[in-house]
């Protein structure tokens, strides 16, 4: 009997060293959840990754409920580039392509909250119906909305010549700097798709850093220009999904794509 509780003891103890190596190795792999939106409105659009206002706010409301710290991208790019620590339950909000109803659905939803978030416009669509106006897109970014770019065609970039990728580039980030009269630090790479050249093309055009989707292999968000994000959507419809999204972790165990 002895024997046998010394073994039961023994198992207990491994058991729980297990677990502690495995805490401790999960707590490396903590990463700042990036939040990726599309479009926000009451009329599903199946060609975009559409939420329902209603929907949109109640993600916003779990946020604030269960007191996650909302930073800006900007924020957080500061903080991997210096190695600074950020408080656990950080998140990130980004929105794709410059939707219309950016503005007139998620914007206002946004403001009474208080939360920051980043808009990455496609450039020869804005003012085109559906999508944003240049005088939208100059009154959000008065009001705590940082403007990306999100190239000038929504081109996906692995599949075009040297010559298109810089003006897709480079060439969107003149016409928004110039129209916005600031200067456009962050890029995001149409459909997440990118190459080791293609980065350094946005690190050479002056971006301080990129995101994608959840392509590449780089987990943990240290390298700033394939910065992973999470798509949200209707679907997203139960707390415990957010929780699992946004606890930090979720890219560990979720599956990464091909750069392109």
């Amino acid at each position: 009997m002895k024997r046998l509780l010394k073994i039961i003891i023994i198992i207990l103890w491994c058991i729980l060293v297990v677990i502690g190596l495995f805490g401790f190795w999960l707590s490396d792999q903590y990463v700042v959840p990036i939040m990726m939106y599309h479009s926000v409105n009451y009329e599903k659009n199946h060609e975009v990754n559409t939420i329902h206002p209603v929907n949109f706010a109640h993600h916003m409301e779990f946020l604030t409920r269960n007191h996650y710290n909302i930073i800006g991208l900007d924020e957080l790019v500061e903080a991997i580039d210096h190695n600074k620590p950020l408080a656990r339950k950080s998140v990130v909000i980004t929105f794709d392509d410059g939707y219309r109803d950016n503005y007139t659905y998620a914007f206002k939803i946004l403001k009474q909250y208080g939360f920051p978030a980043t808009i990455f416009v496609v450039i020869d669509e804005i003012g085109k119906e559906g999508y944003l106006t240049w005088k939208q897109i100059r009154e959000m970014k008065k009001n705590g909305i940082t403007i990306g770019s999100h190239t000038r065609t929504h081109a996906y970039l692995p599949d075009i010549s040297k010559e298109d990728q810089v003006e897709q580039i480079e060439g969107s980030k003149r016409i928004l700097e110039k129209r916005l009269g600031r200067r456009v630090n962050f890029f995001a790479y149409p459909a997440g798709g990118f190459s080791e050249q293609i980065k350094g093309m946005v690190r050479e055009s002056g971006y301080r850093a990129a995101c994608t989707t959840n392509r590449g292999y780089s987990r943990l968000n240290k390298d700033l220009y394939e910065l992973k994000r999470f798509r949200f959507g209707d679907e997203d419809n139960l707390d415990m999904i957010l929780f699992v999204k946004l606890s930090g972790f979720y890219s560990t165990f979720k599956q990464s794509k091909a750069p392109y």
